[in-house]
């Protein structure tokens, strides 16, 4: 597999090189469609000799009119914004301005080829099987991390599975930098692409991302989240229904690869959190693949699964998964990614909602009622109340009173966030309040949100919707202050370094494509300890293209949801 550049053509344009210097010109550097918006940043106070250019013949063929001045809201840099929306041939262009110019394209499926490789990332990440090299090309590697003799922690035994016993747990994703697997970010993460899935069926049915499933009857986005939520089962205790928080090593391991790791693997204590999102997802799962072909027994048992651990949770309201207190009554002392969240009800209001759309059931309506929250925040994986707002949005056959009251508040949301983009940087919706910036805010703040957009569009229709999911893609894709295409792989400029221990460890020079870092982060959590420099200190400059860049430079499958979520909507509905 070669590294991907959906803007390949423009690596020949000779006149970049000056422009990729300065980046002087902020812009999408992935491509845009032929009647979307289209702006550039001008990162000056004054634009002038503003042109475009065909990038073949060099003939000017049109110009960018300066929509205003936009001052940032946390320094006294000052910017340009300019529109050229009116250019709607497919085709490949040079935006020039102020002596500097930077090239782009126009074409229908302009996130297509991004949305595949971030789908494609999935497999990549695959733990427990060989990744083959007629699939991954130059990231094929061996198989590591089998699972097929996971211990028991101590926190986590029972008469049945009794300490220092052993299950097999196989399957499923490397779950970010490290080689662990969480069941809350795994359902978080299964979840919103099964949500864009089903809004948009037809346009994921007809990807190819070149997987061994590829040649079934299921898209092939279905298989590799079925790769996942086959791990997931493992993790249930067929005992009692509870669900184990997490299968990981007691210490990180290494920036090696899987085949060299050798700690001992462990299911750790059962925790409410993981059980009711293990509950919803299943739900969910249940009904997307009810008539699935390929895997004709799935729903049943994803059903029956749901049921069992919303059963559990109810009865271990107390059981949060507190990894410090733990490490204190159990050894080994464990000290891997925590997932700990210490109020379980947005995960069981989002239990209850997916239970209650699967099978009508009246208690489940009554759960999810006195547990609604009062208004919409951006999703998150410790954060799942909207992933249920946005069910019963498009759910209103189930109980028109919850689908209404879900509606007003998404909508009064999204408006609140709309009202910002007339003096924002970056013509954008979110990013023009410090608090949009920190650990994962390309993924919440600036994906979820898109895909918050979209399913207000979905429900209004209004084009303003549709429009602000669009221009949350532009910035991750490269109008944004630090000139980043945060998707590696894309793009003139892209993270060549992320913290993951399978890029590092390779050999290969490229990252493997497909993969959103997290993004500016002002915390810079990672300073000290990584020893770091970061280039700025402002709210959405502090990012840093560094392996050691935890805090702003790992990725995640929950952060590569959104990317797949909001990519593929809009790829399907940006004609």
């Amino acid at each position: 597999m070669t590294r991907l550049l959906s803007l390949a053509f423009a690596l020949a344009v000779t006149a970049t090189a000056h422009a990729q210097a300065d980046e002087t010109i902020r812009l999408n550097q992935t491509g845009m469609y032929p009647y979307q918006e289209k702006v550039a940043v001008i990162e000056a106070s004054k634009a002038s000799k503003i042109t475009i250019r065909d990038a073949a013949t060099g003939k000017s063929i049109a110009k960018a009119k300066v929509l205003r001045k936009a001052t940032s809201p946390w320094s006294s840099k000052q910017r340009t914004v300019v529109d050229f929306s009116a250019l709607k041939t497919p085709g490949q262009y040079i935006l020039s301005a102020n002596g500097h110019e930077l090239p782009f394209l126009i074409k229908d499926d302009a996130l297509r080829e991004v949305t595949t490789a971030a789908i494609k990332s999935y497999y990549l990440m695959r733990s427990g099987c060989e990744i083959e090299k007629q699939y991954a090309g130059e990231y094929a590697r061996p198989l590591g991390h089998a699972d097929t003799r996971v211990m028991i922690h101590p926190s986590a035994a029972s008469e049945q599975r009794p300490a220092g016993s052993y299950i097999i747990s196989p399957l499923g994703w490397y779950d970010a930098g490290d080689y662990n697997k969480y069941i809350v970010n795994s359902a978080y993460s299964v979840a919103v692409m099964l949500l864009s899935y089903e809004q948009n069926p037809s346009y994921y049915d007809a990807l190819n991302t070149n997987i061994p499933e590829s040649k079934n009857q299921t898209a092939d986005l279905l298989d590799e989240l079925m790769y996942n939520l086959q791990w997931m089962l493992t993790m249930q205790d067929p005992n009692d229904g509870g669900v184990y928080h997490k299968l990981t090593t007691p210490n990180f391991e290494g920036f090696i690869m899987p085949k060299d790791c050798h700690q001992q693997r462990y299911v750790v204590q059962k925790s409410v959190t993981a059980t009711y999102d293990f509950a919803a997802v299943m739900a969910l799962a249940a009904r997307i693949f009810k008539d699935s072909k390929d895997y004709p027994t799935f729903s049943r048992q994803a059903a029956e699964a749901a049921h069992q651990a919303y059963q559990w949770a109810l009865q271990h309201p107390k059981a949060l998964y507190n990894q410090d207190a733990m490490n204190k009554q159990y050894q080994p002392a464990v000290f891997t990614g925590t997932y700990g969240d210490f109020n379980a009800k947005d995960e069981q209001f989002w239990a209850a909602t997916e239970l209650y759309i699967l099978t009508r059931e009246g208690a489940f309506l009554a759960d999810a009622q006195s547990t609604a929250p009062g208004d919409f925040r951006v999703p998150a994986w410790g954060y799942v109340a909207p992933i249920a707002q946005w069910e019963w949005m498009i759910h209103g056959e189930a109980n028109a009173e919850m689908s209404s009251k879900m509606k007003s508040q998404l909508l009064a949301y999204s408006d609140k966030q709309l009202a910002t983009t007339a003096t924002s940087s970056f013509q954008t919706p979110t990013g023009n309040n410090a608090k949009d910036f920190g650990w994962g805010c390309l993924a919440e703040a600036f994906c979820a949100n898109g895909m918050t957009f979209l399913f207000a569009h979905k429900v209004t229709g209004l084009q303003k919707y549709l429009t602000a999911a669009m221009q949350c893609a532009d910035y991750i894709l490269g109008r944004n202050a630090t000139g980043y295409c945060y998707v590696t792989g894309f793009g003139l400029k892209s993270p060549m370094h992320p913290h993951q221990r399978i890029s590092s460890a390779d050999g290969i020079e490229a990252p493997m494509p497909g993969l959103l870092v997290g993004g500016p982060n002002p915390g810079q959590q990672d300073k000290e300890s990584s020893h770091l420099t970061y280039p700025s200190n402002e709210p959405d400059e502090s990012y840093i293209d560094h392996e050691g860049s935890y805090a702003s430079n790992e990725i995640a499958i929950n952060w590569n949801a959104t990317l797949v979520g909001l990519f593929g909507w809009l790829d399907n509905v940006m004609k």
